[in-house]
């Protein structure tokens, strides 16, 4: 390395590792939540179950809530995702009382709250599945900041393009943190016990 250079290159590395090491302070001091606070997810929502009942945001309250978003003619991740939701819930045996769990469309116009009751009858009994109008679900998949697309296919007809996760929500309704089901269902559901 040319001499002349070496001097800003060891001052260019002090600055960066300085700089760095204030940004890491400031975090632990708590001093940059207010330039990096987390997106608000969950808000009001007014759906319907399986069994004709609405489900509101007020249902949530009082107990965690297990929520996936997904559709009916989903080939795969859906109801691979809903059958881990499900071994969770029987690993709780009868806490599993005491948890909100909710398949939510993002396939209205297909998942009528019939097409949901014979899709969930394969799964965990405590699982609800929700849907609504168009306008409704567009309300909750933008308030839950999941992301959605119709897919045509060449048949003429259509699949959806979807966020594929587990939201966890705490006992006020409040988000949590997306809850990971790849792991033994009794591991889940003891980390879904701290939350009652």
């Amino acid at each position: 390395m040319d001499r002349t250079k070496r001097p800003l290159v060891i001052v260019a590395a002090f600055s960066g590792s300085l700089v760095v090491g204030l940004l890491l302070m400031l975090w632990a001091l708590g001093g940059l939540r207010t330039v990096a606070a987390p997106a608000a997810i969950g808000g009001p929502f007014q759906l319907t179950d399986q069994g004709g009942q609405a489900v509101t945001e007020q249902s949530l309250q009082g107990r965690p809530t297990l929520i996936f978003f997904g559709f009916t003619h989903c080939p795969d991740v859906c109801p691979t995702s809903l059958f881990e939701i499900s071994e969770v819930l029987r690993a709780m045996g009868k806490d599993a009382d005491r948890v909100n769990a909710f398949f939510i469309s993002v396939d209205p116009e297909r998942d009528t709250a019939a097409a949901m009751k014979d899709y969930l009858s394969s799964f965990d009994p405590h699982l609800k599945g929700l849907t609504g109008s168009p306008d409704q679900v567009a309300k909750i998949i933008s308030a839950y900041r999941v992301y959605a697309r119709k897919v045509p296919l060449k048949d003429g007809d259509y699949t959806m393009d979807h966020t594929a996760l587990t939201y966890l929500m705490d006992r006020d309704g409040k988000f949590v943190s997306p809850f990971n089901l790849n792991r033994k269902p009794e591991q889940a559901a003891a980390d879904l016990e701290h939350y009652l």
